[in-house]
């Protein structure tokens, strides 16, 4: 079944609407605008569920020129993180209409938050590079604004920061790996495009291509740091801890199933296309070491929702390391997880809310015994935490369960220091056990210190982690059926080669069922050490900055603000010649860097250059060097005029008699300019100061050299042949100009840039002429004032 494009762009649409509207929705219906954006969400999940079974791509141009359109892909990994997204978006509007009661900010807050769930399925079903991007940005945005939710708060304001500058950064590489993506396309698809579903249907002419223009390590480099980036992977996993600071349903909606996610969305997404030995060298070790630090820094948190943080950056380690490897329990691995998370890692954050709203507080060592008051969240606790643990039969077994296989497959196969990776995953596991019936232990047990009056929470509270945990028992009873159901086309989605899902409880021992043995029962068996090895966690936490990512952080932010507070004042101080100056030079450089980085040294043929163009050309050089030595104002200006003049002769012998018309009424109109204000210019500014002359001098040859080698590099070679550039430009010229025919495109394209050039000739000159006119009358004003000091500093115009 073909999937329907009015359907899906509502559904992404509707959101983005919804949060346009959200201040009017809140003056209406007040905090029950929770209920409203509930509503949203459901409408969203509502119209996805009908396009289960479809698979196909729709696009809506936007611009042809360029192949780039609203292109959505629906197929079965897009449509699982989507209907996540919009299924625990319904339970968490729902949870917030109850947990916000009586917050500020309110309007602010829905309309962030119903922003944030339209970009979400925006990056889910976006099939063209240019729109993932826009998505993927705007996931960093509106997360931004909900982590700072408090904005009065030093620490929220902190903590929000750090999250865009980590996840924008992100986002930068992944642009870079996107338009590298589009151009190693040309080589693959015929063309620049920014289609990914037509990249993902031609992955070996892709990967070919990237491998013979050099591009495949760049793109792999960038794609992959801008997935860790997002989704917290080690070194980049410090800014989800610091985020924890979001009122409670953004830390389970974002940083538990659906933002952080994004990063591990996408790499499931490309593993099709950038599947190599590169490929599993570096995400498969990045996600198993993500797994084991999130998993040790995890036992030594004492706060529920930093435990909860580096839990959910261990498990997306787990999922990053599926996608890694190269067999298919891999894949299996990294999409049955994305899901099984979602369902026990989202309640528990909902459940650490109500621990923090009714116990008031949320650091572990005070709590205990709080099956008595609140049973029904303890029981949804024992069902998520055992699934987080990987205990079978709960949900999270199976997918974990599928990763040792994939370590031990590959291990296997390959021999060597491969051993390594079911060693680490196993030991990641140990820890992962030890967190999480930490975690539990808070309902369990003896009271540890004296609590306030605990109630019972509200149904609002309660209702959307119960349905969550309700969803991973159904799981952890019948795991095929959802496999059947969402999670194989998933896995079909993401596969290297073929794949067929099938979960169930072990019958037989194997290597990865002693795994599996050995991380449950070392867990419970370190788990009475907890403390010891907490106290040991610290210690190395709190070791120097070298070892700390968020050290570096802020490290790096407070070196930055000193550095452009010093820096700031050389480049804003009020001065003309300066800020053009560095508008030039930053220009010049970054041409030539271009040029330099893209464009061979070319040949050059001096000995065919006929006698009067050199002629001509040194008397153009003498009259260069003669305007900067000349020693009034009138030999300035003619010696001007003989450089415009030779400029001119040029252009008339290389058969360019329009250029050299143009070049003659220009120098004459400035010409003109200069001798009607001559009288009215200073005869003397001030003594030029040897350093700005030496600057000045510098920029000039930088300028200078920009030029020639634009003009060298863009112009045909003395091999090319000119009919085949006339018949290129005659082919393309109406279609891509927009004209009828191709003199009124040469007219428009070329003839408005030709006239564009010669009026900024005449503006430049004119606001010199200005400038020059003003500081002789402040001079005279000075002197009348009885001022000795000359108008001018060194040349530094105003």
């Amino acid at each position: 079944m073909a999937p329907d494009l009015t359907v899906v762009t509502t559904a992404v649409a509707v959101p983005f609407v919804a949060a346009v509207l959200a201040p009017l929705l809140y003056r209406v219906l007040g905090e029950r605008t929770g209920y409203a954006g509930a509503a949203v969400a459901a409408a969203s999940f509502g119209l996805l569920a009908t396009q289960v079974g479809s698979h196909g791509t729709v696009r809506s141009p936007w611009i042809p020129a360029l192949e780039v359109g609203l292109q959505f892909t629906i197929d079965g990994w897009g449509l699982l993180f989507a209907l996540l997204a919009s299924g625990i978006g319904v339970l968490v509007f729902v949870y917030s209409a109850r947990y916000m009661h009586g917050e500020s900010g309110l309007a602010r807050y829905y309309a962030a938050l119903l922003a944030f769930m339209g970009s979400i399925l925006g990056v889910a079903l976006a099939s063209d590079l240019v729109f993932i991007f826009v998505f993927w940005e705007l996931t960093s945005l509106s997360s931004f604004v909900l982590i700072g939710h408090y904005t009065e708060d030093a620490e929220s304001r902190y903590s929000a920061r750090m999250a865009m500058v980590v996840t924008v950064g992100g986002g930068l590489c992944l642009l870079a790996g996107l338009l590298v993506l589009a151009v190693a396309a040309r080589g693959a698809l015929g063309g620049v495009t920014f289609d990914l579903a037509a990249m993902l249907a031609n992955d070996e002419a892709m990967r070919a291509s990237l491998r013979e223009s050099g591009l495949f390590v760049p793109a792999l480099a960038l794609v992959v740091t801008a997935a860790a980036a997002k989704s917290a992977q080690v070194p980049l996993h410090f800014w989800l801890p610091n985020a924890m600071v979001a009122p409670t349903p953004v830390s389970a909606f974002l940083h538990s199933a659906t933002m952080v996610k994004v990063g591990v969305y996408f790499l499931g997404r490309v593993r099709p296309l950038m599947m190599s030995p590169e490929w599993v060298l570096l995400v498969a070790t990045l996600g198993l070491l993500t797994m084991t630090v999130g998993a040790l820094l995890a036992v030594a948190a004492t706060d529920t929702k930093e435990l909860l943080a580096y839990s959910t950056a261990s498990h997306l380690g787990l999922m990053v390391a599926g996608f890694g490897f190269d067999v298919v329990y891999g894949g299996e691995a990294g999409t049955f997880h994305l899901l099984n998370h979602a369902l026990f890692k989202a309640p528990l954050f909902l459940v650490a809310g109500i621990v923090a709203h009714e116990a008031g507080t949320r650091n572990l060592d005070n709590l205990g015994g709080l099956w008595r008051e609140l049973p029904i969240t303890a029981a949804i606790t024992g069902v998520a935490a055992l699934s987080m643990a990987g205990i079978p039969p709960f949900n999270g077994f199976y997918s974990k369960e599928l990763l040792f296989e994939a370590t031990y497959e590959v291990a296997h196969e390959a021999g060597g220091l491969a051993w390594l990776y079911p060693g680490v995953a196993t030991v990641a596991s140990v820890f992962t056990v030890v967190y999480s019936v930490k975690f539990l232990a808070m309902f369990v047990g003896e009271r540890r210190a004296p609590i306030a009056d605990i109630h019972r929470p509200p149904l609002a509270l309660v209702g959307p982690p119960a349905a969550l945990a309700t969803a991973a028992a159904v799981v952890s009873v019948a795991p095929q059926l959802a496999v059947d159901a969402i999670v194989q086309g998933a896995v079909e989605a993401t596969a290297t080669g073929k794949a067929h899902l099938e979960v169930g409880l072990p019958t037989h021992f194997s290597p990865p069922v002693g795994m599996s043995a050995v991380a449950i029962v070392g867990g419970l068996a370190t788990y009475p050490f907890t403390e010891r090895l907490a106290a040991g966690i610290g210690r190395g936490v709190d070791a120097p900055i070298p070892v700390r990512p968020s050290g570096w952080y802020d490290c790096a932010v407070s070196t930055a603000t000193t550095t452009s507070a010093r820096f700031g004042p050389l480049v804003h101080n009020g001065l003309l010649r300066t800020y053009v100056f560095w508008v030039a030079a930053a220009g010049s450089v970054l041409a030539l860097a271009g040029f330099a980085a893209t464009a061979g040294v070319p040949e050059l043929d001096v000995v065919g250059v006929p006698l009067a163009v050199t002629v001509v050309l040194v008397v153009a050089v003498l009259a260069g060097l003669a305007v900067v030595t000349a020693s009034s104002h009138v030999a300035g200006v003619l010696t001007l005029a003989i450089l415009g003049f030779m400029i001119a002769i040029f252009f008339i012998l290389a058969s360019a008699p329009d250029l050299a018309l143009t070049q003659l009424v220009v120098e004459t109109l400035v010409l003109l300019l200069f001798l009607l204000v001559l009288q009215r210019l200073p005869s003397f500014y001030a003594d030029v100061r040897p350093l700005v002359l030496a600057r000045d001098a510098v920029l000039s040859i930088l300028v200078g050299a920009m030029a020639f080698a634009s003009v060298l590099l863009t112009t045909p070679g003395p091999d090319a042949d000119p009919s085949s550039v006339a018949e290129y430009y005659t082919a393309q010229a109406v279609p891509g100009g927009g004209g009828s025919n191709v003199v009124n495109v040469v007219l428009v394209d070329f003839r408005a840039f030709d006239t564009l050039g010669e009026l900024l000739v005449v503006t430049v000159a004119a606001i010199a002429i200005l400038v020059l006119v003003t500081m002789r009358i402040r001079g005279e004003e000075a002197v009348t004032e009885g001022e000795e000091e000359p108008v001018s500093d060194g040349g530094d115009l105003p």
